[in-house]
Parts: structure tokens; C-alpha cells; sequence
């Protein structure tokens, strides 16, 4: 069994600011899943290891419309197309077979920049547009609580991606 690169360490213990500790720790996150992603093939990309049947490369793309639908459509409240875009007509994560795994993590990296730009400086406590993903002011919630919906989405599948790249190659994630 191998070990998998050692990711970038978490962020500083030293944090305090409950803002910059959600920032960094979304960019910690960010960089583990791609890191988790490094010296897979196309074919490895595209291929589903769990009964489920989602593929490294449909999370990654998943996780692109995430930050969108969480950020751009929900939080800013501007329209998007296809909020839903990572989901075939079976509602199952797909990544189209004409779409290379470089061009998903293009999307991804440019998703997670936009999203960077867009939320500097914002309050925690600012609460998300109307108009966009939530109908109505008691339906929006605050900025902290969808970085913390997107810190936990992250988590939860950096996870996931660990089950997934040791039963590809054995590499072991830390």
C-alpha cells in the first residue's frame, strides 16, 4: 500500500477569526480534494469504484455546481443556467463523455476563485439574496451558514474521495 502525497497542512491553530478560519479552511479543503485527484488517468477519473456508481470526476464537477448554486445563485441571487447541471435525467451525477477531466478541473478552479472574489469581505451575518435559489427573506440564510453547509460538503467528500483513491491505487489519505 502506498501513501498518497501529505496534503498542505490545516490551516494555523492560531485562528481566531471565525471568518478567516471558514476561508481557509474552504481553500484547505478545496486543495485536498484536487490533491486527492493528482495521478488518477482519465480512465481512473471516470471510473466508479462504489455501488453507488459516482466517479472521481463527476464529484469534482458536483462540487464546481455546488459552490455556483450555493454562491453565485444562492447567496448573490443571480440567475444561472442550469443550477442543476451536474445531474443527468436519472438525477445521478454525470460529467459528459466530450468533457476532458482538464477542462472539469478548470471549471472547478475557476468556480473556486469566482467564489473567493465574490465573498471578500462580506459579513458572516449578511443574509442571501432573493430572487436566486431562496424565494423569500425567511427562506435566505446567512453567509456563515452556507460556508459551513460548504465546509461540511467538503469534508464530508474529501472522505469519500480517501475510500475511493485507496481502492484505485492504494494510496492512503491523511
Amino acid at each position: 500500500m502506498t501513501r498518497a502525497a501529505h496534503p498542505a497542512d490545516e490551516p494555523p491553530h492560531s485562528l481566531t477569526d471565525t471568518r478567516e478560519m471558514f476561508d481557509a479552511y474552504l481553500d484547505y479543503y478545496r486543495a485536498v480534494v484536487l490533491r486527492k485527484l493528482d495521478g488518477l488517468s482519465e480512465a481512473e477519473l471516470r471510473t466508479s469504484r462504489l455501488p453507488s456508481g459516482w466517479t472521481p470526476l463527476e464529484l469534482l464537477r458536483h462540487l464546481t455546481f455546488v459552490e455556483r448554486r450555493w454562491l453565485r445563485w444562492g447567496f448573490l441571487g443571480e440567475p444561472v443556467d442550469a443550477p442543476w447541471g451536474d445531474r443527468g435525467p436519472d438525477d445521478r451525477w454525470q460529467v459528459p463523455d466530450d468533457l476532458p477531466a482538464t477542462e472539469v478541473r478548470a471549471r472547478f478552479e475557476e468556480q473556486c476563485a469566482w467564489s473567493r472574489a465574490a465573498i471578500a469581505g462580506v459579513p458572516l451575518e449578511r443574509r442571501a439574496r432573493t430572487g436566486g435559489r431562496f424565494a423569500t427573506e425567511a427562506d435566505a440564510p446567512a453567509l456563515g451558514w452556507i460556508l459551513f453547509h460548504l465546509l461540511q460538503e467538503y469534508a464530508r467528500h474529501a472522505g469519500q474521495l480517501d475510500v475511493v483513491r485507496e481502492l484505485a491505487d492504494g494510496a492512503v489519505g491523511e
